[in-house]
Protein backbone atom coordinates (compact mmCIF):
# COMPACT_ATOMS: atom_id res chain seq x y z
CA UNK A 1 0.00 0.00 0.00
CA UNK A 2 1.30 3.45 -1.05
CA UNK A 3 1.53 5.95 2.02
CA UNK A 4 0.75 9.12 1.13
CA UNK A 5 1.77 12.56 2.43
CA UNK A 6 -0.78 16.06 3.01
CA UNK A 7 -0.04 19.44 3.39
CA UNK A 8 -1.56 22.10 5.32
CA UNK A 9 -1.80 25.14 3.03
CA UNK A 10 -1.91 28.46 5.07
CA UNK A 11 -5.42 29.05 4.69
CA UNK A 12 -6.31 25.97 6.64
CA UNK A 13 -3.66 26.34 9.67
CA UNK A 14 -5.12 27.40 12.75
CA UNK A 15 -3.65 29.34 15.67
CA UNK A 16 -2.91 25.97 18.50
CA UNK A 17 -2.15 23.11 15.83
CA UNK A 18 0.30 20.79 16.85
CA UNK A 19 2.21 18.13 15.43
CA UNK A 20 4.47 15.86 17.15
CA UNK A 21 7.10 12.92 16.30
CA UNK A 22 9.76 10.80 18.61
CA UNK A 23 12.70 9.86 17.45
CA UNK A 24 15.21 7.49 19.28
CA UNK A 25 19.14 8.82 18.84
CA UNK A 26 21.60 5.71 18.05
CA UNK A 27 25.41 5.07 17.12
CA UNK A 28 24.26 5.22 14.02
CA UNK A 29 22.70 8.61 13.98
CA UNK A 30 25.51 10.12 15.41
CA UNK A 31 28.10 9.08 13.23
CA UNK A 32 25.56 9.40 9.94
CA UNK A 33 25.32 13.30 11.01
CA UNK A 34 28.61 13.65 11.73
CA UNK A 35 29.72 12.21 8.25
CA UNK A 36 26.75 14.97 6.46
CA UNK A 37 28.43 17.80 8.57
CA UNK A 38 31.78 16.81 9.51
CA UNK A 39 31.91 17.60 13.32
CA UNK A 40 34.93 15.93 14.43
CA UNK A 41 33.80 16.54 18.17
CA UNK A 42 35.44 13.81 20.34
CA UNK A 43 32.12 14.52 22.73
CA UNK A 44 30.13 12.67 19.65
CA UNK A 45 32.32 9.73 19.36
CA UNK A 46 33.82 8.44 22.38
CA UNK A 47 32.65 8.10 26.11
CA UNK A 48 35.93 8.76 27.90
CA UNK A 49 36.35 11.90 25.94
CA UNK A 50 32.46 12.75 26.84
CA UNK A 51 33.12 12.41 30.21
CA UNK A 52 35.98 14.41 30.47
CA UNK A 53 35.46 17.33 28.17
CA UNK A 54 31.38 16.94 29.12
CA UNK A 55 31.06 15.94 32.11
CA UNK A 56 28.56 12.96 30.83
CA UNK A 57 29.23 9.20 30.86
CA UNK A 58 27.52 8.86 27.36
CA UNK A 59 28.46 9.76 24.32
CA UNK A 60 26.36 12.68 22.83
CA UNK A 61 24.87 13.40 19.85
CA UNK A 62 25.19 16.91 18.03
CA UNK A 63 23.04 19.31 19.27
CA UNK A 64 21.52 20.13 15.77
CA UNK A 65 20.22 16.25 15.65
CA UNK A 66 17.33 17.21 17.50
CA UNK A 67 17.09 20.54 16.09
CA UNK A 68 17.06 18.75 12.59
CA UNK A 69 13.97 16.73 13.70
CA UNK A 70 12.01 19.44 13.71
CA UNK A 71 12.93 20.09 9.83
CA UNK A 72 11.01 16.53 9.30
CA UNK A 73 8.19 17.93 11.06
CA UNK A 74 7.43 20.87 8.84
CA UNK A 75 8.75 19.25 5.96
CA UNK A 76 6.37 16.35 6.43
CA UNK A 77 3.73 16.91 8.83
CA UNK A 78 2.49 20.94 9.53
CA UNK A 79 2.57 22.87 7.07
CA UNK A 80 3.84 19.81 5.08
CA UNK A 81 5.32 19.84 1.32
CA UNK A 82 5.97 22.64 -0.32
CA UNK A 83 7.22 24.62 3.50
CA UNK A 84 10.20 27.35 3.13
CA UNK A 85 12.37 27.36 6.14
CA UNK A 86 12.48 30.97 6.99
CA UNK A 87 14.56 31.15 9.98
CA UNK A 88 14.89 29.39 13.66
CA UNK A 89 16.27 29.97 17.20
CA UNK A 90 16.96 27.57 19.57
CA UNK A 91 18.05 27.10 23.21
CA UNK A 92 19.63 24.16 24.21
CA UNK A 93 18.42 23.06 27.51
CA UNK A 94 20.65 19.79 28.21
CA UNK A 95 22.27 17.52 25.84
CA UNK A 96 20.98 14.71 24.44
CA UNK A 97 22.64 10.81 24.79
CA UNK A 98 23.02 8.24 22.37
CA UNK A 99 19.59 6.19 23.22
CA UNK A 100 17.39 9.50 24.73
CA UNK A 101 14.29 8.93 22.98
CA UNK A 102 13.20 12.68 22.00
CA UNK A 103 9.67 13.96 21.63
CA UNK A 104 9.80 16.97 19.33
CA UNK A 105 6.67 19.09 19.23
CA UNK A 106 5.73 22.44 17.42
CA UNK A 107 2.77 24.59 17.86
CA UNK A 108 1.19 27.50 15.95
CA UNK A 109 1.84 30.60 17.75
CA UNK A 110 0.89 33.31 15.05
CA UNK A 111 0.14 33.80 11.14
CA UNK A 112 1.17 36.61 9.36
CA UNK A 113 0.06 37.38 5.50
CA UNK A 114 0.99 36.59 3.05
CA UNK A 115 1.75 33.01 3.97
CA UNK A 116 4.19 33.41 7.11
CA UNK A 117 3.34 31.24 9.90
CA UNK A 118 5.21 31.36 13.56
CA UNK A 119 5.88 27.93 15.40
CA UNK A 120 6.87 27.34 18.97
CA UNK A 121 9.19 24.51 18.97
CA UNK A 122 9.90 21.98 22.36
CA UNK A 123 11.69 18.87 22.55
CA UNK A 124 12.02 16.51 26.03
CA UNK A 125 13.54 13.55 26.10
CA UNK A 126 11.95 10.09 27.52
CA UNK A 127 12.03 11.16 31.36
CA UNK A 128 10.22 14.29 30.55
CA UNK A 129 13.03 16.55 30.62
CA UNK A 130 13.59 19.72 28.46
CA UNK A 131 16.21 19.11 25.50
CA UNK A 132 15.65 22.11 23.77
CA UNK A 133 13.03 24.74 23.07
CA UNK A 134 12.59 27.59 20.32
CA UNK A 135 11.26 29.49 17.58
CA UNK A 136 10.50 28.61 13.63
CA UNK A 137 9.49 30.74 10.87
CA UNK A 138 8.04 29.47 7.96
CA UNK A 139 6.28 30.29 4.63
CA UNK A 140 3.89 27.78 4.53
CA UNK A 141 2.33 26.31 0.99
CA UNK A 142 -0.40 27.74 -0.51
CA UNK A 143 -1.76 25.39 -2.47
CA UNK A 144 -3.02 21.93 -1.82
CA UNK A 145 -0.85 18.88 -2.22
CA UNK A 146 -1.50 15.16 -1.95
CA UNK A 147 1.45 12.60 -3.16
CA UNK A 148 3.19 9.83 -2.19
CA UNK A 149 5.55 9.74 0.34
CA UNK A 150 9.01 9.95 -1.32
CA UNK A 151 11.41 6.52 -0.63
CA UNK A 152 14.60 7.83 0.37
CA UNK A 153 17.57 6.12 -0.42
CA UNK A 154 19.12 3.24 2.28
CA UNK A 155 22.13 4.44 3.87
CA UNK A 156 24.73 2.42 5.33
CA UNK A 157 27.48 2.99 7.75
CA UNK A 158 31.23 1.33 6.70
CA UNK A 159 34.25 1.87 8.45
CA UNK A 160 36.74 3.84 6.79
CA UNK A 161 39.81 2.69 4.57
CA UNK A 162 42.58 2.11 6.98
CA UNK A 163 44.48 -1.37 6.13
CA UNK A 164 47.09 -0.04 3.73
CA UNK A 165 47.49 3.11 5.51
CA UNK A 166 48.71 1.04 8.69
CA UNK A 167 50.72 -1.27 6.61
CA UNK A 168 52.57 1.96 5.04
CA UNK A 169 52.32 3.61 8.74
CA UNK A 170 54.32 0.30 10.36
CA UNK A 171 57.14 0.75 7.67
CA UNK A 172 58.12 4.15 8.73
CA UNK A 173 60.71 3.49 11.35
CA UNK A 174 62.37 0.66 8.63
CA UNK A 175 65.08 1.39 6.63
CA UNK A 176 64.13 1.17 2.84
CA UNK A 177 64.82 -2.07 1.08
CA UNK A 178 66.32 -2.26 -2.39
CA UNK A 179 63.61 -3.62 -5.23
CA UNK A 180 64.29 -4.70 -8.48
CA UNK A 181 61.70 -3.17 -10.51
CA UNK A 182 61.57 -5.01 -14.09
CA UNK A 183 60.93 -3.30 -17.00
CA UNK A 184 59.33 -0.15 -15.74
CA UNK A 185 58.87 1.73 -19.00
CA UNK A 186 55.20 3.33 -18.67
CA UNK A 187 53.69 5.96 -16.73
CA UNK A 188 51.68 3.38 -14.36
CA UNK A 189 54.74 0.82 -14.01
CA UNK A 190 57.08 4.22 -12.86
CA UNK A 191 55.19 6.19 -10.78
CA UNK A 192 54.81 3.20 -8.03
CA UNK A 193 58.27 2.54 -7.55
CA UNK A 194 59.55 6.53 -8.06
CA UNK A 195 56.18 7.06 -5.31
CA UNK A 196 57.48 4.70 -2.57
CA UNK A 197 61.18 5.87 -2.87
CA UNK A 198 59.63 8.93 -1.99
CA UNK A 199 57.96 8.00 0.68
CA UNK A 200 61.14 6.27 2.21
CA UNK A 201 59.76 2.74 1.90
CA UNK A 202 61.80 1.47 -0.97
CA UNK A 203 65.47 2.15 -2.93
CA UNK A 204 64.46 0.96 -5.91
CA UNK A 205 66.66 -0.35 -9.32
CA UNK A 206 64.83 0.52 -12.50
CA UNK A 207 66.13 -2.36 -14.83
CA UNK A 208 65.05 -1.87 -18.40
CA UNK A 209 66.18 0.42 -21.60
CA UNK A 210 67.49 3.62 -20.07
CA UNK A 211 66.06 5.67 -22.94
CA UNK A 212 62.72 4.53 -22.16
CA UNK A 213 62.50 5.10 -18.52
CA UNK A 214 64.08 8.33 -18.87
CA UNK A 215 61.60 9.55 -21.85
CA UNK A 216 58.60 8.20 -19.88
CA UNK A 217 60.02 10.15 -16.05
CA UNK A 218 60.25 13.27 -18.67
CA UNK A 219 56.69 13.02 -20.20
CA UNK A 220 55.17 12.74 -16.86
CA UNK A 221 57.03 14.86 -14.56
CA UNK A 222 58.92 11.92 -12.78
CA UNK A 223 61.84 13.16 -10.94
CA UNK A 224 64.61 10.29 -11.03
CA UNK A 225 67.17 11.54 -9.03
CA UNK A 226 68.82 9.12 -6.45
CA UNK A 227 67.49 6.38 -8.53
CA UNK A 228 69.74 4.28 -9.90
CA UNK A 229 68.78 2.78 -13.39
CA UNK A 230 70.81 -0.67 -14.67
CA UNK A 231 70.25 -0.24 -18.67
CA UNK A 232 68.96 -3.10 -20.72
CA UNK A 233 68.04 -4.08 -24.22
CA UNK A 234 63.99 -5.06 -24.05
CA UNK A 235 62.21 -7.02 -21.31
CA UNK A 236 63.46 -10.20 -21.75
CA UNK A 237 66.82 -8.65 -20.43
CA UNK A 238 65.06 -6.99 -18.21
CA UNK A 239 63.73 -10.11 -16.15
CA UNK A 240 66.34 -11.72 -16.33
CA UNK A 241 68.61 -9.16 -14.86
CA UNK A 242 65.85 -8.00 -12.40
CA UNK A 243 65.81 -11.85 -10.89
CA UNK A 244 69.93 -12.44 -11.00
CA UNK A 245 69.60 -9.34 -8.81
CA UNK A 246 67.38 -10.80 -6.75
CA UNK A 247 68.94 -14.22 -6.14
CA UNK A 248 72.70 -12.97 -5.78
CA UNK A 249 71.10 -10.60 -2.64
CA UNK A 250 71.70 -6.97 -3.98
CA UNK A 251 67.90 -7.02 -4.19
CA UNK A 252 65.86 -7.78 -1.29
CA UNK A 253 62.65 -7.98 -3.59
CA UNK A 254 61.28 -7.76 -7.17
CA UNK A 255 58.46 -5.65 -8.82
CA UNK A 256 56.96 -6.02 -11.77
CA UNK A 257 57.03 -3.21 -14.48
CA UNK A 258 55.12 -3.08 -17.76
CA UNK A 259 56.19 -6.54 -19.21
CA UNK A 260 53.61 -9.35 -18.81
CA UNK A 261 53.47 -11.23 -15.98
CA UNK A 262 54.03 -14.26 -17.51
CA UNK A 263 57.27 -13.22 -18.94
CA UNK A 264 58.91 -12.24 -15.48
CA UNK A 265 57.40 -14.85 -13.94
CA UNK A 266 59.16 -17.63 -16.49
CA UNK A 267 62.81 -16.37 -15.42
CA UNK A 268 61.36 -16.30 -11.35
CA UNK A 269 60.40 -20.09 -11.87
CA UNK A 270 63.58 -21.41 -13.90
CA UNK A 271 65.04 -24.09 -11.54
CA UNK A 272 68.74 -23.33 -12.82
CA UNK A 273 68.67 -19.16 -12.58
CA UNK A 274 65.78 -18.49 -10.94
CA UNK A 275 64.39 -17.63 -7.26
CA UNK A 276 62.35 -20.89 -6.47
CA UNK A 277 62.12 -22.73 -3.43
CA UNK A 278 61.32 -25.72 -1.86
CA UNK A 279 57.83 -24.23 -1.91
CA UNK A 280 55.03 -23.69 -4.14
CA UNK A 281 55.31 -20.28 -5.34
CA UNK A 282 51.90 -18.74 -4.43
CA UNK A 283 49.96 -15.26 -4.92
CA UNK A 284 48.17 -13.37 -2.08
CA UNK A 285 45.60 -10.53 -2.00
CA UNK A 286 45.81 -8.30 1.17
CA UNK A 287 42.20 -6.83 0.62
CA UNK A 288 40.98 -3.87 2.69
CA UNK A 289 37.03 -4.36 2.61
CA UNK A 290 35.23 -1.78 4.23
CA UNK A 291 32.03 -3.96 5.36
CA UNK A 292 35.00 -6.03 6.91
CA UNK A 293 36.64 -5.29 10.45
CA UNK A 294 39.91 -6.61 9.62
CA UNK A 295 42.34 -7.11 7.19
CA UNK A 296 41.36 -10.20 4.75
CA UNK A 297 44.27 -12.07 2.67
CA UNK A 298 42.77 -14.21 0.08
CA UNK A 299 45.15 -16.72 -2.05
CA UNK A 300 45.70 -18.10 -5.14
CA UNK A 301 44.04 -15.61 -7.19
CA UNK A 302 46.79 -15.17 -9.65
CA UNK A 303 49.19 -18.15 -10.38
CA UNK A 304 48.21 -21.35 -9.52
CA UNK A 305 45.57 -22.59 -11.83
CA UNK A 306 43.97 -25.57 -10.57
CA UNK A 307 46.07 -26.35 -7.30
CA UNK A 308 46.84 -29.94 -6.44
CA UNK A 309 46.41 -30.47 -2.12
CA UNK A 310 50.01 -30.71 -2.00
CA UNK A 311 50.25 -27.25 -3.62
CA UNK A 312 47.35 -26.11 -1.42
CA UNK A 313 49.97 -27.23 1.64
CA UNK A 314 52.34 -24.69 0.51
CA UNK A 315 49.46 -21.73 -0.42
CA UNK A 316 48.39 -21.78 3.13
CA UNK A 317 51.68 -22.07 4.59
CA UNK A 318 52.93 -19.20 2.49
CA UNK A 319 49.65 -16.73 3.03
CA UNK A 320 50.14 -17.70 6.85
CA UNK A 321 53.91 -16.84 7.10
CA UNK A 322 52.87 -13.75 5.51
CA UNK A 323 50.05 -12.81 7.70
CA UNK A 324 52.56 -13.50 10.47
CA UNK A 325 54.94 -10.26 9.08
CA UNK A 326 52.29 -8.17 8.54
CA UNK A 327 51.54 -8.73 12.45
CA UNK A 328 49.06 -11.28 12.40
CA UNK A 329 49.93 -13.73 15.19
CA UNK A 330 47.85 -16.38 14.89
CA UNK A 331 45.74 -16.37 11.85
CA UNK A 332 42.58 -17.82 11.03
CA UNK A 333 42.21 -19.63 7.69
CA UNK A 334 39.12 -20.64 6.45
CA UNK A 335 39.23 -22.94 3.51
CA UNK A 336 36.11 -22.19 0.62
CA UNK A 337 34.16 -24.53 -0.65
CA UNK A 338 30.64 -24.27 -2.10
CA UNK A 339 29.49 -25.89 1.20
CA UNK A 340 30.79 -26.09 4.59
CA UNK A 341 30.05 -30.42 5.04
CA UNK A 342 32.61 -32.62 3.30
CA UNK A 343 30.33 -34.02 0.00
CA UNK A 344 32.48 -36.45 -2.23
CA UNK A 345 31.23 -34.70 -5.46
CA UNK A 346 32.94 -31.84 -4.48
CA UNK A 347 36.59 -32.38 -4.21
CA UNK A 348 37.43 -28.64 -2.68
CA UNK A 349 35.27 -30.23 0.42
CA UNK A 350 37.93 -33.30 0.82
CA UNK A 351 41.07 -31.24 0.13
CA UNK A 352 39.65 -28.46 3.03
CA UNK A 353 39.04 -31.66 5.56
CA UNK A 354 42.02 -33.23 4.70
CA UNK A 355 44.29 -29.65 5.12
CA UNK A 356 42.84 -29.20 8.40
CA UNK A 357 44.13 -32.77 9.33
CA UNK A 358 47.22 -32.06 7.92
CA UNK A 359 46.98 -28.72 10.23
CA UNK A 360 46.71 -31.28 13.67
CA UNK A 361 49.52 -33.39 12.38
CA UNK A 362 51.56 -30.49 12.20
CA UNK A 363 52.20 -30.17 8.03
CA UNK A 364 50.85 -26.92 8.50
CA UNK A 365 51.37 -24.25 11.14
CA UNK A 366 51.35 -21.29 12.74
CA UNK A 367 47.35 -20.77 12.18
CA UNK A 368 43.96 -21.95 13.18
CA UNK A 369 42.16 -24.11 10.13
CA UNK A 370 38.66 -24.72 9.40
CA UNK A 371 37.16 -26.06 6.27
CA UNK A 372 35.14 -26.90 4.21
CA UNK A 373 33.62 -23.46 5.27
CA UNK A 374 31.26 -21.44 2.47
CA UNK A 375 31.96 -17.81 1.61
CA UNK A 376 29.22 -16.69 3.71
CA UNK A 377 29.96 -18.56 7.40
CA UNK A 378 33.44 -17.89 6.58
CA UNK A 379 33.15 -14.42 7.22
CA UNK A 380 29.72 -13.41 8.53
CA UNK A 381 29.05 -14.63 12.36
CA UNK A 382 25.48 -14.84 12.02
CA UNK A 383 25.75 -16.76 8.87
CA UNK A 384 28.00 -19.51 10.83
CA UNK A 385 25.27 -18.99 14.15
CA UNK A 386 22.14 -19.67 11.58
CA UNK A 387 23.90 -22.32 10.08
CA UNK A 388 25.00 -23.88 13.78
CA UNK A 389 28.80 -24.05 12.95
CA UNK A 390 30.82 -24.21 15.63
CA UNK A 391 34.29 -22.89 14.51
CA UNK A 392 37.12 -21.03 16.14
CA UNK A 393 37.37 -19.85 12.11
CA UNK A 394 33.74 -19.32 10.94
CA UNK A 395 33.05 -15.01 10.94
CA UNK A 396 36.56 -13.83 11.96
CA UNK A 397 38.42 -15.51 9.31
CA UNK A 398 41.87 -13.47 8.08
CA UNK A 399 42.69 -15.78 5.51
CA UNK A 400 40.52 -17.17 2.50
CA UNK A 401 42.11 -19.65 0.89
CA UNK A 402 40.09 -20.55 -2.53
CA UNK A 403 39.09 -23.55 -4.38
CA UNK A 404 41.13 -22.55 -7.66
CA UNK A 405 42.55 -19.30 -9.23
CA UNK A 406 39.19 -18.64 -10.99
CA UNK A 407 37.22 -18.95 -7.84
CA UNK A 408 39.49 -16.55 -5.67
CA UNK A 409 40.33 -14.13 -8.43
CA UNK A 410 36.06 -13.64 -9.16
CA UNK A 411 36.15 -13.63 -5.18
CA UNK A 412 38.99 -10.65 -5.16
CA UNK A 413 37.15 -8.41 -8.02
CA UNK A 414 33.60 -8.79 -6.80
CA UNK A 415 34.57 -7.04 -3.31
CA UNK A 416 36.91 -4.53 -4.90
CA UNK A 417 34.47 -3.54 -7.61
CA UNK A 418 30.87 -4.61 -5.35
CA UNK A 419 32.10 -3.72 -1.91
CA UNK A 420 34.27 -0.53 -2.24
CA UNK A 421 37.73 -2.68 -1.42
CA UNK A 422 41.34 -2.25 -1.88
CA UNK A 423 43.27 -4.94 -2.90
CA UNK A 424 47.31 -5.51 -3.37
CA UNK A 425 48.99 -8.55 -4.51
CA UNK A 426 52.26 -9.70 -3.66
CA UNK A 427 53.60 -13.31 -4.81
CA UNK A 428 55.71 -15.13 -1.91
CA UNK A 429 57.21 -18.78 -1.78
CA UNK A 430 60.10 -17.22 -3.57
CA UNK A 431 63.65 -16.45 -2.45
CA UNK A 432 62.17 -12.56 -2.28
CA UNK A 433 58.66 -11.11 -1.90
CA UNK A 434 57.30 -10.35 -5.27
CA UNK A 435 54.93 -7.17 -6.12
CA UNK A 436 52.70 -8.07 -8.30
CA UNK A 437 50.57 -4.77 -9.35
CA UNK A 438 48.11 -4.03 -12.21
CA UNK A 439 47.46 -1.09 -14.32
CA UNK A 440 43.50 -1.16 -11.97
CA UNK A 441 46.01 -0.75 -9.03
CA UNK A 442 45.36 2.67 -7.10
CA UNK A 443 48.10 4.52 -6.01
CA UNK A 444 47.00 3.35 -2.65
CA UNK A 445 47.61 -0.03 -3.47
CA UNK A 446 50.97 0.27 -4.78
CA UNK A 447 52.22 1.93 -2.04
CA UNK A 448 50.45 -0.91 0.12
CA UNK A 449 52.23 -3.91 -1.91
CA UNK A 450 55.59 -2.12 -1.34
CA UNK A 451 55.06 -1.78 2.17
CA UNK A 452 54.26 -5.50 2.29
CA UNK A 453 57.80 -6.03 0.54
CA UNK A 454 59.11 -4.16 3.03
CA UNK A 455 57.45 -5.71 6.36
CA UNK A 456 58.40 -8.96 4.92
CA UNK A 457 61.90 -8.38 4.04
CA UNK A 458 62.71 -6.66 7.65
CA UNK A 459 60.84 -10.24 8.92
CA UNK A 460 63.10 -12.61 7.14
CA UNK A 461 66.32 -10.56 8.17
CA UNK A 462 65.16 -10.01 11.54
CA UNK A 463 65.12 -14.62 11.81
CA UNK A 464 61.03 -13.82 11.86
CA UNK A 465 58.51 -16.08 10.20
CA UNK A 466 60.04 -16.97 6.62
CA UNK A 467 57.45 -17.31 3.70
CA UNK A 468 60.03 -19.71 1.53
CA UNK A 469 62.19 -22.17 3.78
Amino acid sequence: MIEMMENRTWDEIRIGDQASLTRTCRMEDVELFGVATGDLNPTHYNAEQAESLAHHRKILAHSLWGGSLLSALLGNELPGPGTVYKGQNFEFDQPVEVGDSLTVTITVKSKEAPADVVFDCAAVNQRGEKVFHGEARVLAPTTKVVQPKTVLQEVSLHRAHHVFEDLIERCGPLEPISVAVCHPCDQVSLEGPVEAFKRGLINPILVGPEAKIRSVAAEFGLDLDGIRIVDTLHSHESAERSVAMCRSGEAEALMKGSLHTDEMMHEVASRERGLRTSRRISHVFIMDVPTYPRMLLITDAAINIYPTLEDKQDIAQNSIDLAHCLGVAQPRMAILSAVETVYPKINSTIEAAALCKMADRGQITGAILDGPLAFDNAISAEAARIKKINSPVAGVADILLVPDLEAGNMLAKQLSYLADADAAGIVVGARVPIVLTSRADSAKARLASCAVAVLFAHARRGGGKKAAE
